[in-house]
């Protein structure tokens, strides 16, 4: 066993962590489906960092639209003084985001579903080992929720800037209390760029309606409800 198997397996090791989950919208599968590949906010459209995004965004990109997410509010007593809000967002813009356990994804898709009640989410589960194993070099870990604030910011114990990522091969390695450095510490799961061949890590599509799914990936289909189960 190398040393990127080695962490992969400390990552994956506990049962309730063997599945990574993207959130993305319905009307976004069709394209993510057919080019089978999630694309960073900043791959669709490298122009949406320029300024805080406040509502949605939708973008061409080879042939499918895309619908890129608003940004969430990050108070700026939580930027870091190394860095500002532009150049962090324009960081997070470059990334993949992914979570590690449904709790956490459902959090997520519960902010966005209370901003706008009229959009269909739905989320994407895949097998975590071969996902991190094929991508490691390009993974990060991050031991909060980089993207948004606290519901108190005032009273965070830590500040957000691109240092708050680990990458997957230096996990287990830098004790610090800004980083995971245990399994249960990983909120996120960050990928560069893009993520590409998804139907071979792909478990499962998490859709309250089944007629939203594409027909290439209709055998991965479940209802929202059996998430939890």
């Amino acid at each position: 066993m190398d040393q990127s198997e080695f962490i992969i397996n400390q990552i994956t090791k506990s049962a309730g962590r063997k599945s990574l989950y993207h959130f993305t919208r319905a009307r976004n599968l069709k394209g993510i489906s057919t080019l089978d590949t999630l694309y960073s906010a900043n791959r669709i459209d490298p122009m949406s960092s320029v300024q805080r995004r406040t509502d949605r965004r939708v973008i061409e990109l080879n042939g499918h639209l895309f619908t890129i997410n608003a940004h969430l509010r990050i108070a700026n007593s939580l930027i870091d003084s190394s860095t500002t809000q532009l150049e962090f967002r324009e960081y997070l813009d470059q990334h993949v985001f992914l979570w590690p356990t449904l709790r956490d994804v459902q959090a997520m898709i519960n902010t966005y579903s209370r901003r706008e009640p009229e959009e269909s989410f739905v989320i994407l589960k895949f097998d975590a080992s071969s996902l991190l194993l094929n991508n490691f070099n390009s993974i990060k870990l991050s031991k909060y929720d980089s993207g948004s604030s606290p519901r108190y910011p005032n009273n965070c114990s830590y500040k957000k800037s691109p240092k708050m990522f680990l990458p997957l091969e230096a996990f287990g390695i830098i004790d610090d209390s800004l980083i995971p450095t245990k399994p249960s510490e990983i909120k996120e799961v960050l990928a560069s760029d893009q993520l590409t061949n998804l139907t071979q890590y792909l478990q499962a599509v998490y859709c309250e309606h089944e007629k939203d799914v594409p027909e290439r990936w209709k055998a991965f289909w479940e209802p929202h409800e059996s998430a939890n189960n």
